[in-house]
């Protein structure tokens, strides 16, 4: 389907949000390129000023080898949201051949994780652009910096949460600034290529087919998923006659055929829950690596192949991870936090409704989960800071925003609030939120307001204590409830992000 250009409302409210760090951009084209960023708490440097990405076109060619870089042409599509000298994009781990901008060559330099352009004349403001990047995409992991590609066992897959994006193209790498997406990849026979989205085109030569993917609904840059591998693309339909497609090693096809079948009646059990699939297609990519966490990568999640086929895993808890990730395609990728501190909102969604999943299907009580997580509710909260203000990782950690604080601890919230308004307001809530922030992005003071106006109360000093106090409150209808500060974590560290 062609791409049609979003409204221009969002964008002045971006260009509101941004105006201060908007004047950092406007910068002489003679003074030294520096990294810019859109002030997250969490990552600094992560995103940049000035432009609002409507869509990317990422063509990628791979050779066969996982271990070198692909041929890459990025093609960004984008509103100017100021007057621009120069143009910062996130870019870390390639090598820049060369930048266009609206068919002109364009200055380029180096900045930190910035890759800083300087178009032949400045762009003024409101003014649609193309920016042409052509580079190599490197899936080697660089000294202290990992993420992006995921080398797998016959091939590559992508890992970006939280701020690996910019490690495989260049590009806005924020969640509040989501775009559609455009895939190419071309890979020798023998592979399968599969990307977000639907496929639109599969030209085949005597050597190497391309296949092209094009997303339907806006995604963030953390959420892109592409997969090369000796594959198979397993074809279903989900609830409402949804195209639902599973990416597997073509080794292991039957044997995961099982948990394969799994999706549909996953989809119609949450589309109960909270309203319809939000997307054009679903389905898990089950890759031959090791990751140690799986990944809600929009309309395709990543899982690691072990957590299928070890015996240590039991199977109720296999398909509630898969919830999990199921679930984050509403929230989260659905509706996205403008914020990264508003990932509790992410993460806090996806495991109430893993825990849910295991009560209603496996007996697992949700109850006895949420009473152990307030337990160690203080210790998460000390150790990772309160679940909308969660502390920064160390230097290095890319994962280290992933806390129990953001997991349990953020579904404890959840279970509060459902106590304090009452089981038919909260689902009412939970529909709504999903309904009215589709394809949008959110934060932590959006759903405050609407969980108010669902519930016709001031939730204000409810919340203040939940979200951003040192220690936990009460819990309502359970005075019993203590937290330990010595208390063990309520269950293993998740793996799933």
């Amino acid at each position: 389907m062609p791409f049609t250009p979003r409204t221009h409302a969002p964008r002045r409210l971006k260009a509101a949000l941004l105006a201060s760090a908007v004047t950092v951009c406007l910068v002489a084209a003679s003074a030294p390129p520096a990294p810019l960023g859109v002030g997250d708490r969490l990552f600094p440097h992560l995103g940049n000023p000035g432009y609002d990405v409507a869509s990317y076109d990422l063509a990628l060619t791979y050779s066969g080898e996982n271990d070198k870089p692909l041929a890459a042409v990025t093609t960004i599509d984008a509103w100017t949201t100021a007057r621009l000298d120069r143009l910062n994009l996130d870019f870390a781990r390639g090598k820049v051949r060369s930048v266009e901008i609206d068919g002109e060559p364009a200055a380029y330099a180096t900045a930190g994780e910035d890759l800083v352009i300087t178009p032949a004349k400045p762009l003024s403001a409101r003014q649609w652009t193309r920016i042409v990047v052509r580079h190599t995409s490197d899936p080697m992991a660089g000294k202290g910096r990992e993420g992006g590609w995921v080398r797998t066992a016959d091939g590559l897959a992508l890992a970006n949460q939280a701020d690996a994006g910019h490690l495989v193209f260049p590009c806005n790498d924020h969640p509040s600034d989501k775009a559609m997406f455009t895939f190419r990849v071309t890979a020798p026979e023998g592979y399968t290529a599969v990307a977000n989205g639907l496929p639109s085109d599969v030209e085949r030569a005597a050597a190497a087919t391309t296949w092209t993917y094009r997303t339907h609904h806006p995604m963030a840059t953390e959420l892109a998923q592409i997969s090369i591998g000796r594959s198979t693309v397993v074809h279903r339909t989900g609830p409402r006659g949804l195209p639902v497609r599973d990416v597997v090693p073509t080794a292991h096809r039957e044997r995961l055929e099982p948990w394969l079948a799994k999706t549909p009646g996953q989809i119609a059990w949450m589309a109960r829950k909270v309203g319809p699939y939000p997307f054009e297609t679903y389905g898990v990519l089950m890759a031959d690596a090791s990751t140690g966490f799986e990944l809600e990568t929009q309309t395709l999640s990543l899982f690691e192949r072990d957590l299928f086929t070890d015996p240590a895993f039991p199977a109720w808890y296999v398909d509630s991870i898969m919830v999990h990730e199921l679930a984050h395609q509403w929230f989260g990728n659905s509706v996205t936090p403008r914020d990264w501190s508003d990932l509790w909102l992410n993460e806090g969604h996806a495991t109430w409704y893993e825990a849910l999943y295991a009560q209603e299907k496996a007996g697992r009580s949700l109850e006895a989960r949420m009473k152990a997580a307030y337990r160690a509710s203080d210790r998460w909260r000390a150790a990772g800071g309160p679940p909308a203000e969660p502390k920064a990782a160390e230097a290095g950690d890319r994962l280290g925003i992933f806390r129990p604080n953001v997991y349990d601890g953020a579904a404890l919230v959840l279970y509060a609030l459902r106590q304090e308004i009452g089981r038919r307001a909260f689902e009412r809530l939970e529909r709504a939120w999903v309904s009215r922030h589709k394809d949008a992005t959110a934060g932590t003071a959006d759903f405050v307001r609407l969980a108010g106006k669902i519930s016709g109360r001031d939730l204000t000093g409810f919340f203040r204590g939940w979200l951003y106090g040192e220690k936990t409150p009460p819990m309502p209808g359970h005075p019993d409830w203590t937290s330990d500060a010595a208390a063990g974590t309520a269950r293993k560290q998740p793996t799933e992000k």
